[in-house]
């Protein structure tokens, strides 16, 4: 152990972190330290070292003293905006500088202007373990003054002492992965940097972390393309840094992918990036009284229908002292309740393997890849070396992480910061001398909880789970991957009324839906029983006659169509009574594969789906990727809104050769005439006859005289507002009432905190559908519903009346659709549809849809 005094870099007034106004440095995600509001207006070195960074920006600077413990200095908050006005910088990367060297001037009337605050934060934001023994906060310091003492682990000072130069190597490297630098790459990065004495970091954006922690570069968020730095040094850093960078160009067990075609886009600095606080606390609301009827929205995390009773899910507590037994007897307590742990896990690991559960192993590798996170436990050792006690030394480590991977703005990585909480959870059960308690459920139950955790879910009975609801969450999260693995219907982001649940009371969880009804009456239970029953009888007779055209009780012809992802489904839609395929997929031959398929591969498996339809309607859509749908072998620019970016048919005109095989094996399915064409993600004219020239030029380079019909999915605003202009260029229309509701109410389907309040039965949405349908109309197109509303039989005489012809649904509905539909008559629609249209609400619309008697049983394609 060894000493390190900072002194004060400015004149000023020294404060504590808690009152910087921004929480990236006042949650001490980068780390520890204080800020000072300054007087004066040069940043100084506060000990000798040498320069790492210094920001283009020129408002941060970065140095490693001699001890190796790395000291950033950030002039003011926000002013990273300025770009580099109002800086003047006396220093560059690399050099060597003493204590009282002057690193940055700066204006500061510009900066009082212009800035959202003077406040600069001195930050100790990486290198060896280092525990803050002295701070002067609360009071007037001057430059030079001692500000700051750290006790620091290693031997750095000694050697700095005896003259010795530590051997140092430095590579840079480009990113090659699609997904950029997540949870899998992090933990075979760390791997292969952990073999090595050296120390080892990756540096980028301004920013620099510990290589062999997969957290710590984890929380880079390091994207496809991105430029860093491997450094290391020690008497083996040549070697590190040659093995880190190769694994890196290498892909870190994923294939990397070469950036020659993809567009230069500028990082964005990591200061610029919002960040994402901790969740707020769920606001306390007393419990639904008994008999208390209610309707919660919530995200879908795994499909299914499940009638049971709610369990409320408590989270166990461990107390744990705030101070210690000693350094000693706290780090053998934290390694023994880590052995413990990992003995689980590894357990876990070897079960999924044997019972060939690949999510379940990959999930549980993860969290032992984290548990030995080195800058987990070096922070948790450092802690405990200053006198606390394991368990809260633990809790600090982990939360600050968990912290880190929320605050880089990315909805995955948020939920990734719930397995760092799991860990933490188990290791202080651990360290408190208790297993998890096993949980006994009751047959049927229907779980709920603020949160679910992996391990928690992995220990429960799936034969007596029914269900399960959770107040927080997300549905790409490693609990909604578990549970779809588990078949376990499941809601994440139900808010802070899933807590307002009682023990014990009924619930019905449509997870298809996105519902859970609370505490329905006893009656409609019962009923619910019944309708079970009836609804199974009924089921029967709407799949006998479901074979059978559609046609209203008034002569008016709709076409129900099934949505097919794979020949398997068109089989299954054929058989629920599809009168055709309204939407092929064609993503399913394009993804998870390193490369992209010929035309001979295509054209096999089109003609596949063709003929298990026999003869019946195919409309394939071409290639629907980007956003939120990357491929390995497809670069594209990174982009910080991708689904307004490179999707749909814009990458099929940036990249020709690719749509233009897709339209060629098409062309060559057989019978001539069975498949259609149709375009996603089209928002302009230009588009569609840009798409209508490729295919007229390789229709006639194939020989294939017919014309074939080529439609235009709507699922911009855009394309729903000129539909009358689409419609002279398109021979049909098919709506995606998914990404068309998104982009009307301007809410991410992919963000879990907002896609319970999306609805597609929304009057907006509704009244575009309504403008497409009498747009094309006017040059005699017909419009169909392909999105996941043309599969709710309650919204099938609603579209009906909006003037859609066509739906295309998922095969399990197709029977009650056609049933819904068949008794009316369209101007029953059209009078339904018209009130709908001045409704001010979704459920306004879903309530009349209720009253009006058209709303099916909730056990509806459950049946």
């Amino acid at each position: 152990m060894t000493r390190l005094t900072l002194l004060a870099p400015l004149d000023g007034w020294a404060t504590p972190l808690d009152e910087v106004p921004d929480p990236v440095f006042a949650q001490r995600m980068m780390g520890e330290g204080l800020a000072l509001d300054p007087t004066g207006a040069t940043l100084r070195a506060p000990c000798d070292g040498v320069v790492l960074t210094v920001h283009r920006a020129r408002h941060a600077v970065t140095l490693r003293a001699d001890c190796g413990v790395e000291i950033l200095m950030h002039v003011g908050l926000e002013t990273v905006a300025l770009g580099g006005r109002g800086f003047t910088v006396h220093v560059a990367e690399g050099a060597l500088v003493r204590a009282g060297d002057a690193l940055i001037d700066f204006d500061m009337d510009l900066l009082a202007r212009e800035a959202k605050s003077l406040l600069t934060p001195l930050i100790v934001a990486g290198g060896p373990a280092a525990t803050v023994v002295e701070v002067r906060t609360g009071v007037p310091v001057r430059a030079g003054e001692v500000l700051l003492t750290l006790l620091v682990q290693g031997d750095g000072a000694a050697s700095a002492a005896t003259g010795e130069r530590t051997q140092s190597a430095e590579q840079s490297v480009v990113l090659p992965l699609v997904h950029g630098l997540h949870a899998r790459p992090s933990a075979v990065l760390a791997a292969a940097a952990k073999p090595y004495a050296a120390a080892v970091f990756l540096a980028a954006q301004g920013r620099r972390a510990n290589a062999k922690s997969a957290v710590a570069a984890m929380s880079l968020g390091l994207r496809h393309g991105d430029a860093l730095t491997v450094l290391a040094e020690g008497e083996d850093a040549a070697a590190a840094v040659a093995a880190v960078a190769a694994a890196i160009s290498a892909g870190l067990g994923e294939t990397p992918v070469p950036l020659a075609e993809a567009l230069p886009v500028p990082s964005l600095p990591s200061a610029a990036v919002p960040p994402h606080d901790e969740p707020p606390a769920l606001e306390a609301q007393p419990p639904f009284a008994p008999g208390e009827t209610a309707v919660i929205r919530a995200v879908t995390a795994a499909p299914g229908l499940a009638l049971g009773r709610a369990f409320r899910l408590q989270e166990e507590e461990v107390e744990v002292p705030a101070s210690g037994l000693g350094a000693d007897a706290e780090r053998q307590a934290l390694a023994a309740a880590l052995d413990r742990v990992r003995a689980r896990l590894a357990a876990a690991v070897a079960h999924a393997e044997e019972t060939r559960q690949t999510q379940r192993r990959d999930i549980f590798q993860a969290h032992l890849a984290i548990l030995d996170d080195p800058d987990l436990l070096d922070e948790a050792q450092a802690a405990i070396a200053g006198g606390e006690a394991a368990g809260s030394a633990w809790r600090a480590a982990t939360d600050r992480s968990a912290a880190a991977l929320r605050a880089l703005g990315n909805p995955r990585m948020a939920e990734r910061a719930a397995d760092l909480i799991d860990l933490r959870r188990q290791v202080m059960l651990a360290l408190a001398g208790r297993e998890p308690q096993p949980v006994i459920l009751p047959q049927g139950a229907i779980l709920v909880a603020e949160e679910l955790m992996p391990s928690q879910l992995s220990n429960l009975d799936g034969g007596r789970l029914a269900g399960f609801c959770t107040a927080r969450g997300g549905p790409t999260s490693h609990v909604a991957i578990l549970a779809a693995s588990m078949g376990v219907p499941a809601l994440v982001a139900g808010g802070a009324a899933v807590l307002r649940i009682p023990d014990d009371a009924p619930l019905i969880l449509d997870a298809d839906r996105g519902l859970l009804h609370v505490q329905p009456p006893a009656d409609d239970l019962a009923k619910l029983e019944r309708e079970t029953a009836r609804r199974k009888v009924l089921a029967e007779a709407n799949l006998k006659a479901a074979a059978a055209d559609c046609v209203m009780a008034d002569g008016t012809r709709i076409e129900v169509y099934t949505n097919v992802g794979k020949v398997a489904d068109a089989v299954k839609g054929v058989a629920k009574g599809a009168e055709g395929c309204g939407l092929l997929r064609t993503e399913f031959l394009f993804l998870d594969r390193q490369t992209a398929p010929d035309e001979d591969e295509q054209a096999a498996q089109y003609q596949a789906v063709a003929t298990a339809l026999a003869g019946r309607p195919l409309i394939i859509r071409t290639l629907d990727v980007g956003g939120d749908k990357p491929l390995p072998y497809l670069p594209l620019p990174r982009e910080e809104n991708p689904i307004l970016g490179l999707r749909g048919v814009r990458i099929g005109l940036r990249r020709p050769e690719i749509l233009r095989t897709q339209l060629r094996a098409i062309l060559r399915v057989r019978p001539v005439g069975q498949c259609r064409i149709m375009v996603p993600m089209v928002a302009t004219l230009d588009e569609v006859r840009a798409v209508r020239d490729m295919l007229d030029h390789e229709r006639e380079a194939l020989g294939h005289a017919p014309p074939v019909q080529l439609g235009v999915m709507v699922e911009t605003p855009a394309a729903a507002v000129t539909a009358d202009q689409l419609a002279t260029e398109a021979d049909f229309l098919s709506i995606g009432t998914n990404d068309l509701t998104q982009y009307v109410l301007a809410m991410d389907r992919g963000n879990p905190d907002l896609a319970a309040r999306l609805d597609a039965l929304h009057p907006a949405v509704l009244r575009l559908i309504r403008q497409t349908a009498e747009g094309a109309a006017k040059h005699g197109r017909w419009v169909g519903v392909c999105g996941a509303l043309a599969s709710d039989p309650a919204a099938a005489p609603l579209l009906v009346g909006l003037g859609v012809t066509e739906l295309s649904a998922t095969p399990p509905t197709i029977p009650d659709i056609k049933a819904a539909l068949r008794p009316l008559d369209k101007a029953a629609c059209v009078a339904l549809a018209t009130e709908a249209l001045a409704q001010e609400s979704a459920a306004a619309v879903r309530s009349l849809l209720a009253r009006a008697g058209l709303a099916v049983a909730i056990t509806e394609g459950a049946a």
